[in-house]
Parts: C-alpha cells; structure tokens; sequence
C-alpha cells in the first residue's frame, strides 16, 4: 500500500477497480484492510474505484499519540479524496461513519453520497461508559485472557443469531482469539476521541444523498442511534439489518452490499 502525507501525517492507503471513486472509512481499532473482505471486491466488481486506508491511529499511518480530534480525521479523509482526484461517495462504519456524517456536513463538494453503518450523531450513557472503561483497562496494564477477550468481542460485537450457530460461533471465536493483541498506543489515542457529543442539530445541514444502515442487534451502536442520523438528515434513507451486530458488514456482508450498491447506482 503506498504511503502519503496528508493534513501533516504519512496516512497509509490502497486503491483498487476503475471508475466512479468510492472511499471506505473504518471504525476505531482496525485497518483499513478490514473492507477487503467483502466490501471491497463487491464495488469493484460493480465497478467503482474503491479506496481504503488506515485512520490515524492505526500504523503505519501517523499513530498521533499526543491526541486524536473527529476534526483531524475529517481532514485526513477529504485529503485522501482531494489526492485521489474526487468527489467521492463515502461509506464509513462506526468511528468511520462519524468521519463520513462531518464531511458531509463541512465539505459536501467533495461527497457525492454518503453512507453510514452503524452511524451515530452522539453516544448514550452505555457507551460513554464504555469507553472510559476501554481507558482505564488499557491504562491499568492490565491484559485479559485471550478466551475471555475474545468472548467478550464476540458478546459484544456479533449477532445473538450468529453465536448461537456452534459452527460459527467457533470461527468468529477462534478468528477473536488469535487476533485479539495488545491495544497499541496509536489506538489508545483514538479510544481517547470526544464521547460527550450531539450533533443531530448539526446534521439538519446536511445536504448530500445519505443512507444511514442500522444493525439490529447491535450492542456498540445500537440501531435507534442510527435511526436518528437518518431522521436529523433531510431526505436521509434508514435501513436496516437483521440478524447483525456490530460487525454486521462482516456478519451479513450480502444484505450490506447489497445495500451498498443500490444506494451508489440510484
């Protein structure tokens, strides 16, 4: 993948396909290589441009260690289009959606149409809560066992429906397990963005075509809040799931495609 720099940081990014450019945003914690699993060829094959990248945070991207703002991320990713040639439709997910709803918001020439899974335009109390608890762990030292962290991801992250199938629940587990390391400084800084926001006024300003996909059981971003980015959103679509957790993308990644590609060809 190759390496530029953009708003001050090497940001880490790869592009596949011709046609009509598509950039994938991810959410905290993973790299950009996560939407080569099924949402990258989807596009391709649908043909589109699709480019995806590691946020700050994630190395070998700028791991900004001294802080990391849902304004600089916004940066990073209408810098990223500006060089790749845009506009562009934007699809982010979680933290990704996040970055995708603000540039929408503060640079629509660069956005064409913009989708949001498990989009949010603020976080209740659980996951306020959460985060912090993220933070303390990481900063406490201490490391869970790799069974009970990988349980407790797949409790978390996946679909009732997904972990009571015993076959699928044992890949997603063992899938948990062996990949579940140390939290890295780099993603440290990013569990250390602003929680304590609302920006559903905000996003009444919102002009692009939106799609805002919800997962119906989704723990970390449960679908209600991202109901209500489609409702602040004038002319916003809400979709929904089922059967998804939060990585519905990876749990159901034909109904997300589809979805996905309908959006971008109307």
């Amino acid at each position: 993948m190759p390496i530029a720099t953009i708003n001050g940081i090497p940001l880490n990014y790869q592009v596949k396909g011709s046609g009509d450019l598509v950039v994938l945003i991810m959410g905290t914690g993973s790299p950009g290589r996560v939407w080569d699993l099924h949402q990258v060829p989807a596009l391709v094959k649908e043909g589109y441009r699709v480019a995806t990248f590691d946020n700050r945070g994630i190395a070998p991207s700028g791991e900004s260690l001294a802080g990391i703002t849902i304004d600089d991320m916004v940066k990073d990713t209408a810098g990223l289009i500006e060089l790749l040639g845009g506009p562009a439709h934007i699809v982010g997910t979680s933290m990704g959606s996040r970055v995708a709803q603000e540039l929408a918001l503060a640079r629509p020439d660069l956005v064409r149409k913009a989708i949001f899974l498990a989009g949010h335009a603020r976080m209740d109390r659980f996951q306020i809560t959460l985060t912090e608890g993220e933070r303390q762990l990481y900063d406490s030292g201490v490391e869970l066992p790799a069974k009970y962290k990988a349980a407790l991801t797949a409790v978390m992250n996946l679909s009732p429906a997904s972990l009571a199938d015993e076959n699928t629940a044992r890949d997603w587990l063992d899938v948990f397990e062996f990949s579940g390391g140390r939290v890295s400084p780099g993603v440290r800084a990013q569990l250390g963005m602003d929680r304590e926001f609302d920006r559903r006024a905000a996003y009444r300003a919102v002009r692009v075509p939106c799609l805002s996909v919800g997962f119906a059981d989704d723990r970390m971003i449960p679908s209600y809040l991202t109901r209500e980015v489609a409702d602040a959103i004038p002319n916003a679509r809400y979709e929904e799931v089922p059967d998804a957790g939060h990585y519905g993308y990876l749990e159901r990644p034909e109904a997300v495609n589809k979805l996905l590609v309908d959006f971008l060809a109307d």
